[in-house]
């Protein structure tokens, strides 16, 4: 799969294609649906399949402070892309320029100056442009003066709601990782390459594999029993942190540090995948680095139990 990074690095041979557009975080059921049929239309016209997306998504530009929590990074979501087999994903820089830039000009500059598209999939609930005013219908009206043709997609449901990145968000928010498997179509976790921390965890006798989050703001906090894959053929359980260490107070931005039970390899700068499956307590503030290690110690045998392990299982 290709990254295209920007518009000015688009090129004659990106010319002619079957594209789609959106946030895509969690590329949950609702986003497969789409990209599934985006495929399908690739396949059927002959065309490559691409997906434009913004870096940063619009609402962490306008306040990244108050927008939503992400539930990819984008090195995440573009291996999410990969795995469905899109062909070519265009990452736009979200500025100025294109915050004052109004729906029918986006669909010039982007759709047919720039990819030349020839078909278009997209949600039913897109929105984009200067104020939100650009649709499914504001594409129609584009595609039959351009020459391209469009389609939408129904919105998905469980149960009596629809699919979508809030939901998971929210069922992420109150540790319902159950409803957000379900959504997701999979386990929800974090990836990433293993960092060189502060080796407080070794200080502490609970070395862990730190991680970057790779964006402003997390879906989760706090403490949680979590399989880790990558480190072998099955996985192999532990409980991570997912948080700003505030007992220390030595981080301004989140980070997920994991404990694995049983394991004492170097792993730096290797990849590991997090798989969350149970919340265990909230991020807390102690008096103390002996407190702190006393409910480390507590949130390690919850997680024991929680696999069905025993304190005699591990080595401490």
């Amino acid at each position: 799969m290709e990254l295209i990074r920007g518009l000015h690095n688009l090129r004659p041979r990106h010319r002619g294609c079957v594209a789609t557009i959106g946030a895509f975080d969690g590329v949950h059921y609702g986003h497969r649906q789409v990209l599934n049929q985006l495929i399908e239309k690739g396949r059927q016209l002959g065309l490559p399949s691409v997906v434009v997306i913004f870096e940063p998504l619009p609402r962490e530009y306008f306040a990244p402070a108050q927008a939503p929590a992400r539930l990819m990074s984008f090195r995440e979501k573009f291996q999410a892309f990969r795995q469905l087999g899109i062909d070519r994903v265009l990452r736009i820089r979200f500025t100025s320029t294109f915050r004052e830039m109004g729906a029918r000009e986006f669909i010039k500059k982007v759709f047919v100056d720039g990819l030349a598209a020839e078909y278009l999939v997209v949600g039913d609930d897109l929105r984009f442009g200067r104020d939100r005013d650009g649709d499914f219908k504001v594409l129609k009206t584009a595609g039959e003066q351009y020459g391209f043709e469009v389609e939408d997609t129904s919105t998905l449901r469980v149960g009596d709601q629809r699919v979508s990145s809030t939901r998971i968000r929210q069922a992420l928010e109150h540790a319902d990782f159950s409803l957000a498997e379900t959504l997701l179509g999979q386990p929800y976790s974090i990836s990433g390459r293993v960092i060189v921390g502060k080796q407080l965890g070794r200080q502490l006798n609970v070395p862990t594999a730190n991680l970057q989050l790779r964006r402003i703001r997390s879906a989760l906090s706090g403490v949680y029993a979590v399989e880790v894959e990558g480190l072998g053929d099955t996985p192999i359980y532990g409980v991570a942190n997912v948080g700003t260490r505030p007992t220390v107070g030595d981080l301004t931005e989140a980070i997920l540090e994991v404990h694995i039970f049983n394991f004492n390899k170097d792993i730096y700068g290797q990849k590991i995948k997090v798989v969350f499956r149970n919340k265990i307590r909230d991020e807390k503030k102690f008096s103390s680095l002996d407190e702190l290690k006393e409910n480390i110690n507590r949130d390690i045998n919850y997680g024991l139990n929680y696999f069905g392990l025993h304190e005699t299982d591990i080595k401490r």
